[in-house]
């Protein structure tokens, strides 16, 4: 059986308003009801015949369990390259390895509030990539998974909302209009 190893403690980036860092934190303390800015990543996934890989997050998240939401996201560490740290966490949560990300979205932000009052406040560059094979995920991270039309899923998110993730909601129409051919019929 394959493991998939979770660091001790993991530090996310603190930035001021204009996406500098001003200091360090534990990810396990920051995502509160008054959530610091902070960096992090998300990435979209196609595969070779177009379709967009979306995750429905395990249910023991702290932030939006069970919810529908892209392919994966994170935070990079202290002084970690986003790109690289989008490479790292594509093993750490979906068992996979993933070369060149594309940066899609470079000055992607937002601040939401999920049910139970947890804050995201995130400086969230968004990449793509391509993956030649179904993911393996870390059932802590994702309990379901699928393949599917990326126009059905834009379709989807404006239609529903609520069923997905928010920054979901927020990227998807972004990429589509970066993209229109990711997301052609």
């Amino acid at each position: 059986m394959r493991t998939h190893p979770r660091p001790a403690t993991e530090q996310v980036v603190l930035v001021d308003a204009d996406g500098s860092p001003i200091g360090e934190a534990d990810k396990t303390t920051v995502h509160t009801k008054d959530t610091p800015l902070h960096l992090a990543f998300s990435c979209h996934l196609f595969n070779q015949e177009g379709q967009i890989l979306v995750t429905r997050r395990a249910l023991t998240k702290q932030t939006w369990p069970g919810v529908w939401t892209n392919s994966f996201c994170g935070h990079p560490t202290p002084g970690e390259d986003a790109a690289n740290a989008v490479i790292r966490r594509a093993h750490q949560e979906l068992g996979i390895c993933i070369t060149a990300p594309g940066l899609a979205l470079p000055d992607f932000r937002y601040r939401a509030q999920d049910a139970s009052g947890i804050v995201e406040n995130e400086i969230c560059p968004v990449f793509t990539a391509v993956l030649d094979r179904d993911p393996d995920p870390v059932p802590r991270e994702v309990c379901q998974w699928r393949w599917t039309d990326p126009a059905a899923l834009l379709e989807a998110v404006t239609a529903a909302p609520w069923a997905f993730s928010p920054w979901l909601v927020l990227q998807l129409p972004l990429l589509a209009a970066a993209d229109p051919g990711l997301f052609a019929s």
